[in-house]
């Protein structure tokens, strides 16, 4: 019997985990899809406005904090089109990967390819961004889309009888 078979303890904990990254992926995608339509659709300067909003109390307080003035300039110079990049790439990431989410729970056998390539240009991608702002956020959403993609690969070769290379004679 293969290690992680289907009918075994851990082929059925594979599965399962599976199923769960994929419900995780699927609301992770709905939020990074609402919020980019939010950045589309809110005023250039709203996001200003907030950030001056809930740092002014604490910035009469303490003319100095740290945190309320990296926030402010954050805020600042989080431009018309770095709020409008955000978005777009919000809305059509989000919503590109829960497509692919959604066709992998229908079972849809193209899905498994699709999916594991389209998310392996995305980990590059996110790769790279790691690579230019070093974001502790990145790395947990790259190590939860390589997750998807490793349990990708076992479920498509599990549930639709997929393998590598052929299996030696004499062997199961």
């Amino acid at each position: 019997m293969k290690f992680g078979a289907p009918g075994t303890p851990l082929g059925r904990f594979l599965h399962w985990l599976f199923e769960v990254s994929l419900i995780l992926k699927a609301l992770f995608e709905t939020a990074e899809t609402l919020s980019g339509l939010a950045l589309l659709g809110m005023p250039k300067n709203a996001l200003f406005d907030a950030a001056h909003w809930i740092t002014a109390r604490e910035l009469r307080e303490d003319p100095n904090d740290r945190i309320a003035n990296a926030l402010l300039s954050a805020a600042h110079h989080f431009s018309i089109q770095t709020q409008d990049f955000y978005g777009f790439y919000f809305t059509s990431h989000g919503l590109l990967k829960l497509v692919v989410v959604i066709l992998l729970i229908r079972g849809l056998i193209w899905a498994y390819p699709l999916a594991i390539v389209m998310m392996s240009g995305f980990v590059a991608y996110q790769m790279y961004l790691y690579s230019l702002n070093h974001g502790a956020g990145m790395l947990a959403l790259t190590a939860l889309d390589l997750l998807v993609i490793a349990l990708t690969i076992r479920e498509w070769s599990v549930r639709h009888n997929f393998a590598w290379r052929k299996p030696r004679e004499g062997r199961s």
